[in-house]
Order: structure tokens, then C-alpha cells, then sequence
């Protein structure tokens, strides 16, 4: 819940953002603090649009060509059941993740993956392993369902670490797996706009959005964080084929609000090979 209480006479502090990241129970949260609301925002919404929108774009590039590809040699190939060895799966899949490397590179200028934290005990976490991102860019997403501040989440929420509050009480939910998972591809198939996806739940697998993984950030402990949340309200604008990369679904389809997405976004320069960290709270002073 949010909590507001007063510090002196004329100062209110408030806690707008709580997030929980399994393995990190042990460690304390950090805080972040701002003076203003807008100033929790450490970018433009714009150039968040402006990233997503080229990211997106080059997403969808390559997998129009990939689709196409595949119908040919699908017409072309005469129909014999073919069985992969693991060796074979294998090898496909690094040459699959290394295409993908070098897109991302190529549109974003770094790449992100999930491996075992820098932390003791803190379970995965999420590295720079390719480029350099310079301060001020989105460089992962919050992945979830999205509920309004008076939906349903009790059941959800029961041993979940990975819920998000915004500073107006909505929720993201960036569980992949149990009911969560379940929440979110229902609603996920439910929103398809005739042969459109309005939302992408590859993440809840293996992410096609290599943004996809920011629910795995975890807390700074020692050192201050590298990144810091972000809330983004999609706009209506935004290129409606370009919504399939979005790893964000609405709860209800009848809440009019456009979708909440949550952006990590760099507080500094950072060097290949380093691990992302954020501030599980951020206070907000006014």
C-alpha cells in the first residue's frame, strides 16, 4: 500500500514505488528520493516512444522476413517428419540468439541478457554483456499484467515477489509462472484485434522483446543503483502492429485508460559486462 505520513509541518513523504524481487529478501531495500513527482521521470516520455518505436520496428523487420522465409521453404519441402538431436537444437538456438544479438546491437547499441546475479543469494539477475548504454536510456521493460488500483490481485499476489506499485496505485505484475501466467495469456489471446496482437507473451518463455526481462533487476545493496523505474502510458498513436513487442496486457478490457508499461531507464553510463541494479522504493516529496 502506499503510505503517506508527515515528516515536518509543511513536507509530506510518500512511498509511490514498491517492488520485490525473489532471492533479495535477505538484503535491504534502498531507497530513491525526488523532490517533485515529475522529476520520477528521468526522461522524456517521448524518447521512451522514440526507442520503443525503433526497437520495435526492427522486431518487426526481422520477423516479417522470418515469416515469409518460412512459408517458402514450408511450400518448398517435401512434408517428412524430421527429428532435431539436442546437439542440433542447440547449435540452432545460439545462432538464433546470436542474430538477435546483433540486431538489438545494431538498433540499440548494447545488449542485455539474464544470467546468476553478482549477489550471493540474490537468484538471477540482469547484465550488460554487449556495448555500453549511455545515461538517460530505456534499456529494459517491466513485464506484466496491468491491473487499475481496485481490481482483484489477491490470489495473484499470494507468494508473488514480482508486483510493482505505481505512484497512482496500479499494479504490474511481472510473475511468469502460476496464476499469473495464466492471467496474462488469457487476456493476452482475449485483446487479439482480428489478425493483430495488441500484447507479447513470449516473455513469459523466451522473451522475442529482448527488454522483456527488467522484473529481474535487482536491488542495489552496496553500491547506488544504475537504473531506475520509469511509468509509461503507451499513446494512442502508437503503431497498432508495433503493439505485439508490448509485454504489457490491460486486466480488464473495459478500463479506458492507454496501457501502463514500466521502463527501466540508465541513472549513469554503463560498461559491458556490468549488472543492473534499482532502488526498490522511491519516495516522493512534496
Amino acid at each position: 500500500m502506499v503510505t503517506t505520513f508527515c515528516v515536518c509541518e509543511c513536507v509530506c513523504v510518500a512511498i509511490v514505488h514498491m517492488h520485490f524481487v525473489t532471492g533479495c529478501g535477505a538484503f535491504p531495500r534502498s531507497l530513491r528520493h525526488v523532490t517533485k513527482s515529475i522529476q520520477d521521470k528521468p526522461i522524456h516520455d517521448e524518447v521512451v516512444s522514440e526507442t520503443l518505436l525503433k526497437l520495435f520496428g526492427a522486431l518487426l523487420e526481422r520477423d516479417g522476413a522470418d515469416g515469409k522465409q518460412s512459408l517458402k521453404e514450408t511450400r518448398l519441402r517435401p512434408k517428412v517428419v524430421q527429428t532435431k538431436s539436442n546437439d542440433a537444437r542447440e547449435m540452432h538456438e545460439e545462432g538464433r540468439m546470436a542474430e538477435s544479438d546483433d540486431l538489438i546491437f545494431q538498433s540499440m547499441g548494447f545488449c542485455i541478457h539474464r544470467r546468476p546475479s553478482s549477489v550471493p543469494l540474490a537468484g538471477v539477475g540482469v547484465f550488460i554483456t554487449k556495448g555500453w548504454v549511455p545515461k538517460g536510456t530505456v534499456v529494459a521493460m517491466y513485464p506484466g499484467t496491468v491491473y487499475e488500483a481496485y481490481e482483484p490481485i489477491f490470489f495473484q499476489s499470494l507468494r508473488n515477489p514480482f508486483v510493482f506499485r505505481c505512484i497512482d496505485g496500479v499494479l504490474v505484475d511481472g510473475n511468469d509462472k502460476g496464476i499469473s501466467k495464466l492471467v496474462y495469456k488469457s487476456c493476452s489471446r482475449r485483446d487479439m484485434l482480428g489478425p493483430y496482437r495488441l500484447s507479447d507473451f513470449s516473455w513469459l518463455t523466451n522473451p522475442k522483446n529482448p527488454l522483456a526481462i527488467g522484473q529481474y533487476v535487482n536491488n542495489c545493496n552496496d553500491s547506488p543503483a544504475n537504473v531506475c523505474y520509469q511509468e509509461y502510458d503507451v499513446p494512442r498513436v502508437f503503431p497498432l502492429e508495433l503493439h505485439q513487442y508490448l509485454p504489457n496486457v490491460k486486466y480488464s478490457h473495459e478500463t479506458q485508460r492507454p496501457i501502463r508499461c514500466i521502463v527501466l531507464v540508465s541513472l549513469r553510463d554503463i560498461s559491458p559486462g556490468e549488472e543492473l541494479f534499482s532502488n526498490y522504493y522511491t519516495i516522493v516529496e512534496s
